[in-house]
């Protein structure tokens, strides 16, 4: 489990292998993530975009951005928690990703960026 903390939200992140099952004529590896992202600030925020970095293991980048998560733009209150999972495909058996959230604080509109911590995604078999 990785986490970080940008301005009392905090993000964790877990991963998890989906197997060789869904490998289909040597396509890419697939691995899901749960994100829980835990609001400590005394004032509501809303996650308004998303911003990914992808590092594959032979180096190749990509950058994912748009709005919300999983078509959603959640509003989390003080002392809750929002989690959803997604899932990313790689063309080799190891890559990362990192990236951050743009929120608001609709009490003031102020926006504000928080980092997603970065995590490595990796076939059981190569974690040794």
């Amino acid at each position: 489990m990785h986490s970080a903390k940008t301005d009392q939200v905090e993000i964790t992140v877990k991963t998890q292998y989906e197997g060789e099952r869904n490998r289909i004529l040597n396509g890419p590896y697939v691995f899901s993530y749960v994100i829980s992202i835990t609001n400590h600030a005394a004032e509501a925020v809303q996650l308004l975009r998303r911003h990914w970095f992808i590092i594959d293991g032979d180096g190749q980048k990509r950058e994912v951005e748009g709005l919300g998560v999983i078509g959603q733009q959640p509003i989390i209150l003080p002392g809750e928690t929002y989690t959803y999972n997604s899932f990313c495909p790689l063309s080799q058996e190891v890559g990362k990703m990192c990236g951050f959230y743009t929120m608001i604080r609709p009490i003031d509109e102020h926006l504000f960026v928080v980092d997603i911590p970065e995590f490595s995604l990796t076939v059981p078999y190569r974690a040794n």
